[in-house]
């Protein structure tokens, strides 16, 4: 695919919950709540969307949080991405997950994830008795330094 050249997305959608870029050259399209719902505080619910996509065989759906309601309410997509395989037929929901201590209200409509669409490399795991040595070694989380 060329650089210009847009991704065929089949979609079945509710009317008005299509998703949709807000701004030229964004790479997340809103996802929207299909319900009225409230996320406790500390706590999760799945949302439903209301969209079913059907993506072109090496692309992935990932779903991420608003910054703005990340911001603005502690609000994230607790599986942050979201993944929506190229084989997944059914609809979208979201995994809210209020990090505040207040009570967050979703109606019906509101704007609560970005969908972006990815193409992807699927890998081909070899299985080896050891592995190459590398600079960073076994060395995990912290390892490459304090700031």
């Amino acid at each position: 695919m060329s650089v210009n050249q847009k991704v065929p997305v089949l979609i079945v959608a509710e009317e008005g919950f299509e998703p949709i870029y807000a701004q030229p050259g964004d790479a997340g399209a809103d996802l929207r709540s299909k319900i009225d719902a409230v996320v406790p505080a500390n706590s999760r619910v799945l949302v439903p969307t209301g969209v079913s996509i059907a993506l072109p065989a090496g692309f992935v759906g990932l779903v991420h949080p608003r910054s703005g309601l990340a911001h603005k309410h502690g609000i994230t997509v607790l599986n942050a991405p979201g993944t929506v395989d190229s084989g997944y037929r059914g609809e979208i929901s979201v995994n809210l997950f209020n990090t505040s201590k207040v009570d967050f209200e979703i109606v019906r409509g509101d704007r609560i994830a970005q969908l972006v669409i990815q193409k992807y490399e699927e890998a081909n795991f070899v299985k080896v008795d050891r592995l190459p040595d590398s600079d960073r070694g076994q060395a995990g989380h912290g390892s490459t330094g304090k700031k």
